[in-house]
């Protein structure tokens, strides 16, 4: 038996992209399976119960290692949310990358991530990236199917504007649940759109101006890929915005990685974080935020964007 908890709980995720060995078809191995069990184990300690894939990580392996664990531990499946997505296509041979969310295309994609994940159901499935070619009449006969069939509870998207999921959610029978973007304090357009406007800067932002409002207002989870920033204000930088979060983490009595996490966690959309780094310390590291509201003033929450963006507001 699967989960039954509801994908939109979680307030950090685990983005698994990192587990399954390297990124072409080359198989895992044991020592691949120890890393993702590493991996899982410092997540579930740090009480995050929602993991995030992808069919194309690590070429599928990130989802088959993740399989592996779920097979040696016994009862584990029941503990936690499984999230996937589909709707890219790795470039093969002579042809390029591309996005494929034809209806019989998400189907066929979602079987393969059920037997590579060992299990019979997906709590929460993603559409990865918008595919311009397909109408949204295709994809929602597809999401019904799926959803009616048992085969994933609950639908999201990534990667798409508030217009984008507006135009889907027209021809849905079925809620969207999570719009998963980009969003961090080094990837700050999701924040710096919605005080640009009426400014000449405003044209050097490309997130998608009231994407936040929009899921917001419609019961929509905004997680944010990339939370953590690549380690780029946690791994002993000496730069402005690294040594004010170092501050402010021996303020509070907590970890950089938590500071970080805090930030997004502060912003009243709720933003849920996901962390994608396979090392048990870095996971452990982001404790609080999993078991701490964020503790970040009104005024620290602007000192870290501002120390971030290098200059006044404007």
């Amino acid at each position: 038996m699967a989960s039954q908890t509801d994908g939109r709980t979680g307030r950090v995720l685990y983005g698994c992209m990192g587990i399954g060995g390297t990124w072409d078809t080359t198989p895992y191995t044991a020592k691949d399976i120890a890393g993702a069990e590493a991996a899982v184990d410092a997540a579930l300690e740090a009480g995050v119960t929602v993991f995030d894939h992808a069919d194309i990580y690590r070429h599928g392996k990130s989802e088959a290692v993740f399989g592996e664990v779920l097979a040696r531990a016994t009862g584990l499946r029941d503990r936690i949310v499984l999230q996937t997505k589909c709707g890219i296509r790795l470039a093969d041979g002579d042809r390029p990358g591309l996005y494929d969310l034809r209806g019989p295309s998400i189907v066929q994609r979602v079987e393969e991530s059920l037997t590579r994940l060992r299990t019979d159901v997906i709590d929460v499935l993603l559409l990865h990236r918008p595919d311009p070619l397909t109408g949204p009449e295709d994809i929602a006969k597809a999401l019904t199917t799926l959803h009616g069939q048992g085969l994933v509870r609950r639908f999201g998207v990534s990667n798409m504007s508030a217009a984008q999921i507006a135009h889907l959610r027209a021809h849905l029978d079925v809620p969207l649940v999570a719009n998963q973007l980009e969003m961090s304090l080094e990837s700050r357009d999701w924040v710096e759109s919605g005080v640009l406007v009426n400014t000449p800067a405003a044209s050097d932002s490309g997130f998608p101006h009231g994407t936040l409002e929009y899921c917001a207002t419609n019961g929509i989870q905004l997680q944010a890929w990339g939370a953590l920033a690549r380690g780029r204000f946690t791994s002993g930088g000496d730069s402005p915005t690294a040594r004010l979060v170092t501050d402010l983490a021996a303020r509070k009595g907590t970890t950089p990685e938590t500071i970080l996490l805090w930030w997004l966690q502060r912003h009243p959309a709720r933003i849920a974080p996901v962390i994608g780094t396979s090392r048990p310390e870095r996971i452990l590291a982001c404790r609080d935020a999993v078991h701490r509201e964020p503790e970040l003033t009104h005024e620290e929450w602007y000192d870290l964007w501002i120390t971030a963006r290098g200059g006044p507001l404007p």
